[in-house]
């Protein structure tokens, strides 16, 4: 990837789709968590600025993958700023365009609200949980990488990752059993 983070440094435009389509995802993810409904524009605008400061970044893999979700974390706290001062409500992307469907829509829909599902299911965790369950599963980042995104220890990171999951562990159980 650090092949692709140079050639895109020097403007292959190639290279940076490579970066959008590896990375895209689970930003996205990472960004439901923090802004529910609006992590398409938050998206957009992360991309927006690591176009704009590509050229000042040197690092390996796991630091680029750092730098990329710092910014997008960086993006999301200041929609929460906004938000505070200007509530807005989304529109979801659906009914703004006329969209076919993929070829398996059955699939595509079942991957959708699975993925929904687990989201949900994070973002019901204490807020610094989620953000560290969210850095270290969907990013991918290492611990050490999370604490420098977030601020925190790596301990404390740790911590707030076990029992992130011990919490989404304990809500799973929750949702298997049926009431009496």
């Amino acid at each position: 990837m650090v092949a692709a983070v140079e050639a895109a440094r020097s403007g292959d435009e190639a290279a940076f789709g490579v970066l959008w389509r590896t990375f895209t995802p689970g930003l996205r993810r990472y960004l439901a968590v923090l802004a529910p409904g609006w992590s398409d524009d938050l998206v957009s605008e992360t991309w927006h600025d690591v176009i704009r400061d590509l050229h000042r970044f040197s690092g390996d893999d796991q630091g680029f993958r750092s730098w990329l979700f710092t910014i997008a974390r960086h993006r999301a706290l200041d929609w929460r700023r906004r938000e505070a001062v200007r509530p807005a409500s989304p529109v979801p992307v659906e009914q703004l365009i006329d969209r076919r469907g993929p070829d398996d829509t059955a699939a595509g829909a079942l991957e959708a609200l699975a993925t929904e599902r687990a989201l949900t299911l994070v973002r019901r965790l204490p807020p610094d949980q989620a953000e560290v369950v969210s850095l270290r599963v969907l990013a991918g980042l290492d611990v050490a990488h999370v604490a420098a995104v977030t601020g925190k220890r790596p301990g404390t990171v740790r911590v707030l990752a076990h029992r992130g999951l011990r919490g989404l562990a304990e809500l799973l159980g929750d949702c298997g059993r049926r009431p009496r």
